[in-house]
């Protein structure tokens, strides 16, 4: 286990757990999966109207939490990954209006291009 921010956690390659968060999220996201919620719901309801014995309440209730805990865990993960975005290109820009300012170099151009072009692609 790792503390390191996602998207810094080395090479240019994903883990396994970012690329398994970006197909979940994509998932999630459906309109499909929103109708599955939707009659996951129903369903517990229907549990507890039709008085069942409380071990199916229980299970009802598990599967509603390990739902909610895993959703939370996907939607932490996007939201860290497009905060870290977010700043990548923020600070490439400060770099280049800098550079700009000052006529030096052309090498936070170059980064903030570079910055925006591989966030594209993701």
């Amino acid at each position: 286990m790792t503390t390191q921010h996602p998207a810094e956690r080395g090479g240019d390659g994903r883990d396994w757990f970012a690329a398994y968060a970006e197909r979940a999220s994509n998932v999630t996201s459906s309109p499909l999966f929103y109708v599955l919620c939707v009659f996951l719901f129903l369903g517990m309801i229907a549990v507890h109207f039709a008085h069942l014995p409380v071990p199916w309440l229980i299970f009802a209730g598990h599967l509603m939490t390990a739902v909610n805990l895993l959703l939370l865990t996907l939607l932490k993960n996007t939201e860290r990954r497009d905060t870290h975005a977010i700043q990548a290109k923020l600070d490439a820009i400060a770099a280049a209006l800098l550079e700009q300012r000052e006529g030096d170099s052309r090498e936070a151009a170059d980064e903030l291009r570079q910055t925006i072009r591989m966030e594209r692609g993701q």
